[in-house]
């Protein structure tokens, strides 16, 4: 595994971008969301999903300058179009938009629509969280995903995700597909031609399979059945029938349907703590609830109960130091974007 300076990294992610004709500072936007799931360990949303951005809008099917438009306005609901831009600049953009009506309303809520695969949920809620805030985020996805009892790919991997602030030096941060794995790890298994668990996924013919490249024709499988089922489609009627983007296999592929755009729906609903009650009683109230889950009784193959959002706080203070992981296949994709565009790629691998 090779490792890199974070900062090198979004740097250079950065100057590819703006290369590629976005803006400077929509460029390190995009750049600090992808080097960020890189830092927790989410590799999967990070770095490595930047060769697809880059051959989408090479083919104009990203608009690299799009702006963020209100459709309408209803006190604090907006409804938003993200005009087919950069699915992580539009939605910082939006964070932006609705973080100073949370703070005045209390609440503040926007649909999404006209939108990409924006990476990792957890990192606008963690950007929420920074603010004292509580944001619940859902987007969904292309398909991969069958209703329970079928096996054609309707839903996406619909996530969804919330994070809490609190005194513990991490937000406690919720982040999950209603799948019963996040797709991006079957691309990743399939990049390297490696086998899945079973249990994972369907083939094109219903069957369980382990070979990942069968799996992405397949289907991806609910996570507990039927429940898995229902959350996803909770997730589709919020983020895209609420929002008017396109509903399940109306979705655009961002990697088989390189002739049309994805129309992405997202929804976000911010909370702002303080409307609830005091900030710094919230915390505490938290960081109470945070002592008790770790100090009840471990199994006995358990050295320590984490929460969620512990364990990618510490990837990310640990990466932090020693560098993030790219792997072979991206840095091959980076080195050749390096050549197009005419950017150099002075990231100098981090020994150990």
């Amino acid at each position: 595994m090779k490792r890199f300076k974070p900062e090198e990294a979004r740097h250079f992610a950065a100057r590819l971008a703006t290369a590629a004709g976005v803006p400077p500072s929509d460029a390190e936007i995009l750049a600090r969301s992808l080097v960020d799931a890189d830092l927790h360990g989410v590799s999967t949303h990070g770095v490595s999903r930047l060769n697809i951005y880059l051959q989408r809008i090479q083919k104009g099917l990203i608009d690299p300058k799009a702006e963020l438009v209100v459709e309408r306005g209803f006190g604090s609901v907006l409804t938003l179009d993200a005009s087919n831009g950069l699915g992580q600049v539009q939605a910082v953009k939006a964070l932006g938009v609705l973080i100073p009506l949370a703070k005045t309303n209390g609440v503040a809520v926007a649909t999404i629509n006209h939108s990409q695969h924006f990476g990792a949920l957890s990192y606008y809620c963690n950007l929420a969280a920074d603010e004292g805030m509580v944001l619940l985020a859902m987007t969904n996805c292309e398909p991969a995903m069958s209703p329970e009892g079928g096996y054609e790919a309707f839903f996406g991997t619909n996530p969804i995700a919330a994070s809490f602030p609190t005194g513990k030096g991490f937000h406690v941060k919720i982040d999950l597909a209603t799948s019963v794995v996040a797709r991006g790890n079957v691309i990743a298994a399939s990049k390297k031609n490696e086998a899945i668990p079973q249990g994972w996924a369907l083939d094109r013919q219903g069957q369980p399979t382990t070979d990942a490249k069968e799996a992405l024709l397949g289907t991806i499988l609910t996570m507990a059945g039927h429940k898995g089922y229902a959350l996803a489609l909770m997730v589709e009627v919020f983020s895209s029938i609420l929002s008017g983007a396109a509903v399940g296999p109306a979705i655009g592929s961002m990697y088989k349907d390189l002739d049309r755009p994805q129309n992405v729906g997202h929804f976000f609903c911010l909370l702002n703590i303080a409307a609830f009650l005091d900030p710094v009683e919230f915390r505490q109230r938290i960081d109470e609830t945070i002592d008790r889950l770790k100090a009840g009784k471990r199994r006995p193959d358990v050295d320590e109960i984490l929460v969620p959002g512990e364990r990618s706080a510490r990837n990310a203070a640990l990466n932090a130091l020693r560098g993030i992981v790219i792997s072979d296949e991206t840095l091959a994709e980076l080195a050749q974007w390096s050549k197009d565009l005419q950017v150099p790629f002075d990231c100098a691998e981090v020994k150990s």
